[in-house]
């Protein structure tokens, strides 16, 4: 079924909005004259007066927690009864460090935000948009879901999984009018490097993807119903040598660039 299409309508619900790839995603989808619901667990009032300015059609916030089934919940009861037009899934964390000895709650944290809160708000709004059939469902992976994550562990696991998850899914519903895409950036200039603590590491000081860019390669990769989209020419080489070498080649190279530098 060919789903591709040159601009959203209706209502379009960004989670992870507040900041990152997840603002920019809102603010391109608001040059499309869409009305944004946003979701973070922080403050949303900047981000809401950023994607009015471009031009979105009406903005309504929810500030929650989607690695809880309350979260979740909160977002669903403002969704509604309205249909979905796009659904783009970017709320993620990450946190830097051994995993023995890392804080329990926290990774269970990071489990909960990047898998199981993201999968029951697409259980739930991907349901609804197979019964219209239609619908569009964008999740932020990562090209981490490709390395074995020493020193980011948990964050590049659940990673893994997201960018499996969403082929899959995709795979479920090819005869259907909902489409699914992946975006799997690198390394980009977001808020997310200083939350896990990573700035004392090499790939925290490195120099990174701007997420305006990561998310237009994004934006229009759902637009046009591709499967998955790998951001910059350097990340789809690492993607490609990560698919190829062995494991514990990966999983060393990965280790220089997490390990924090004081250790």
């Amino acid at each position: 079924m060919n789903r591709k299409i040159d601009r959203l309508e209706g209502l379009v619900v960004v989670t992870g909005a507040s900041s990152g790839i997840g603002l920019e995603l809102a603010k391109r989808a608001a040059r499309d004259g869409v009305d944004l619901l946003l979701a973070a667990d922080r403050d949303l009032s900047a981000a809401a007066r950023e994607v009015r300015a471009a031009g979105a059609n009406e903005v309504d916030t929810v500030e929650c927690d989607l690695g809880t089934e309350a979260g979740v919940s909160a977002l669903v009861e403002r969704i509604g009864d309205r249909p979905v037009a796009a659904l783009f899934a970017n709320a993620g964390q990450g946190a830097n460090g051994p995993f023995l000895d890392e804080d329990w709650d926290t990774a269970l944290q990071i489990i909960n935000t990047n898998v199981t809160g993201t999968l029951r708000l697409i259980h739930i709004v991907g349901r609804r948009m197979r019964d219209r059939d239609a619908g569009r469902i964008m999740v932020t992976g990562s090209i981490a879901g490709h390395i074995p994550g020493s020193f980011q562990l948990v964050y590049n696991s659940t990673k893994a999984f997201l960018n499996d998850f969403c082929i899959g899914l995709r795979d479920e519903l090819r005869s259907s009018g909902v489409s699914v895409t992946v975006l799997e950036p690198g390394a980009t200039e977001t808020n997310f490097f200083r939350r896990a603590h990573m700035e004392n590491t090499r790939i925290g000081r490195q120099e990174k993807a701007d997420p305006t860019t990561v998310a237009a390669a994004g934006y229009a990769a759902m637009l046009d119903d591709e499967d998955q989209v790998v951001t910059g020419f350097m990340n789809k080489v690492r993607t490609a040598f990560a698919d190829i070498l062995p494991d514990e080649v990966v999983a060393a190279m990965q280790r220089r660039m997490a390990e924090p530098l004081d250790r």
